[in-house]
C-alpha cells in the first residue's frame, strides 16, 4: 500500500530542509536524498531545494497527483 504524497508537505520540506534533501527522502527519491546531503556543503542543494518547493508548491492537485501519486 503506497501513501498518498502531499504537495504541502513536499513543498515545505524542499524550501526549509532542501539542503539536506529531505524532501526527496518524503517523495521515495532515496538516492537524489543522499546525494543532496553530500552536496549540502556546497550550498546548491539549499537552493535548488528552494525551486523544487516553489515549483511543488505551484502544480496544479491533477499534476501533482499524475507525478507523485500514480
Amino acid at each position: 500500500m503506497t501513501h498518498m504524497k502531499s504537495k504541502v508537505t513536499a513543498g515545505v520540506l524542499g524550501i526549509l530542509l532542501g539542503s539536506l534533501g529531505i524532501h526527496k527522502f518524503y517523495l521515495g527519491k532515496i538516492g537524489m536524498g543522499i546525494v543532496y546531503i553530500l552536496f549540502s556543503w556546497t550550498g546548491i542543494p539549499g537552493l535548488i531545494g528552494l525551486i523544487e518547493g516553489i515549483l511543488y508548491l505551484t502544480k496544479t492537485d491533477e499534476e501533482w497527483n499524475r507525478q507523485y501519486n500514480s
